[in-house]
């Protein structure tokens, strides 16, 4: 790869050491140790914890760059989670002062948007997943003028697809391709990946949320029957699914939306990047690239279809005319 070279050293860096956190986090977890924000979705100690871990490794080296991230310092109001966090983040590196960690995590306010340069940063992109020991990423992109330009995602619990064990970190840049790492070893350039050759939706598999809340299974099912996919989904949580798409594991995401409802970003900008940069397709429902311009969420689209370019537009056909209330009908 070219380019960004300190960008994306940094970054592989971060995400190595923030899910060397979580793991740490992980192996001796205390289900006390977590809150419910007021969208009632989890926080944890690893999710505060790999925060910091990042947002310092970007200020040190990119002080001008702004962080979109999901976490802030509300949760460390209560003294159990704060003395956690820090010791989390002493197992790591040096340990650091309670204003400190405050800084870091509030570092992460930044509006986003079309101008300049930023970063977004999901450090635990599926909780659910971390909490039930399955998959869960730290996601970690570089946004330009509103384009996602470099993706991280880091998978402490995927299995690495040449079969050499457990964790997988994805790299991609803009115009420079994607390639798998292990997460034990990410300095270490690792093999290029690609999206799926599959041209047929019928001999296609798709990937989707665990969490129902997330993403409406019924209407995917719905999808699915029309494309003629009669393999079981696969379900996991976090941008891990990019990932599996990207290596050619699964040929399709779908999450579909639920309500008004309308994706962070931070859910979405490296996993787009590393499934484009692997010759694939990213979307919204509708078809519409996804608009990065609108701050902290995406306010343009709704849902999201990932596919290999032979597939994607039958895809978002398919979906336009189940959720316009079409009934399932032969595959591709």
């Amino acid at each position: 790869m070219s380019g960004r070279g300190a960008e994306r050293e940094t970054a592989i860096a971060a995400v190595a050491r923030a899910a060397l956190l979580c793991r740490s986090v992980r192996d001796a977890f205390d289900d006390r140790l977590r809150q419910e924000k007021a969208d009632r979705s989890p926080v944890t100690v690893a999710d505060l914890g790999a925060q910091v871990i990042v947002s310092r490794a970007l200020a040190a080296t990119f002080p001008a760059d702004p962080l979109v991230g999901e976490e802030d310092s509300a949760s460390l109001a209560d003294p159990a989670i704060a003395d956690a966090v820090a010791l989390a983040i002493a197992a790591v590196e040096p340990a650091l002062s309670a204003g400190a960690i405050a800084a870091a995590l509030d570092r992460g306010g930044a509006a986003g948007g079309a101008a300049g340069r930023w970063w977004t940063l999901d450090p635990v992109d599926g909780t659910k997943g971390f909490l039930r020991n399955e998959q869960y990423a730290i996601a970690l992109a570089l946004v330009e003028d509103g384009v996602p330009v470099l993706g991280i995602l880091g998978c402490p619990n995927l299995p690495r697809s040449d079969g050499s064990g457990i964790g997988a970190l994805f790299l991609a840049e803009r115009g420079a391709g994607a390639e798998e790492r292990s997460l034990d070893d990410p300095a270490t350039p690792g093999r290029r990946i690609r999206v799926s050759g599959v041209t047929s939706t019928a001999a296609a598999r798709y990937a989707e949320s665990v969490e129902a809340a997330h993403s409406a299974q019924d209407e995917a099912a719905a999808i699915a029957a029309r494309l003629g996919i009669a393999r079981e989904p696969i379900r996991m949580d976090s941008q891990a699914k990019y990932g599996v798409v990207a290596r050619g594991e699964a040929e399709i995401y779908l999450r579909i939306p639920r309500g008004d409802y309308r994706e962070n970003i931070w859910d979405h900008a490296a996993g787009v990047v590393v499934v484009e940069e692997a010759g694939g397709v990213v979307s919204d429902v509708d078809g519409r690239p996804l608009d990065f311009t609108t701050g902290r969420r995406l306010l343009g689209n709704r849902g999201i279809v990932a596919a290999p370019a032979a597939l994607h537009a039958k895809v978002v056909d398919a979906v336009r005319s189940v959720l316009a209330g079409g009934g399932p009908a032969a595959g591709h």
